[in-house]
């Protein structure tokens, strides 16, 4: 009988590598205080607010990130962008505010790009529905259910500065920022 031998893992393209961790790099990591702020209300739908989306959609695609809060891009504005499946359009949620959610809730694991390396456990609600604004303030309503709510829920959270660690068990909080605080020592003694 022949050995089998391990699938081979998956190869990423080094072009996109690269422009992964370009992206991250202007993506506010833990520790920034921006991340820990109350985003401020958007009062101004212009050319200004659809470039920013623009560009948040185009950082989030280069992170190979599935959403982004405009605090995580150093913005203080009450938005958001998300993408659950890769061909489909980024959808953008201006001043979005959960107005229900459902009883029923589950345990999934999460990563943030503000926390790069860091997935934990995050109970949320299956269900929600969100009221916001698009780009041109016009009001919109999104039904979301399984990993686009859990998606939407994540980045309502940045908007009020609450990050994945808040969210989770105190065993795997202190276990994230433990490695959080190693790879800053890392990066700083390489430095």
């Amino acid at each position: 009988m022949a050995e089998e031998e391990a699938p081979e893992q998956p190869q990423i393209d080094p072009e996109v590598l690269a422009r992964r961790q370009a992206a991250i790099a202007h993506i506010r990591q833990f520790g920034d205080p921006i991340l820990r702020t109350k985003a401020r209300a958007v009062d101004h739908f212009d050319g200004a607010l659809r470039d920013e989306i623009e560009r948040m959609g185009r950082l989030m695609g280069d992170a190979i990130g599935v959403g982004l809060a405009a605090p995580q891009a150093g913005v203080s504005h009450r938005l958001l962008v998300y993408r659950t499946e890769p061909d489909s359009a980024v959808q953008a949620l201006v001043n979005p505010e959960i107005e229900w959610s459902s009883r029923d809730k589950e345990w999934g694991e999460e990563g943030c790009l503000s926390l790069p390396g860091v997935h934990v456990e995050v109970e949320r609600p299956v269900h929600v529905r969100v009221r916001a604004l698009n780009a041109d303030g016009d009001p919109l309503t999104v039904e979301a259910s399984g990993f686009e709510a859990r998606v939407i829920q994540h980045e309502v959270d940045h908007l009020d500065g609450v990050l994945i660690l808040d969210r989770t068990t105190r065993d795997q909080r202190k276990e994230a920022v433990r490695s959080l605080r190693e790879r800053e020592r890392a990066r700083d003694a390489a430095a």
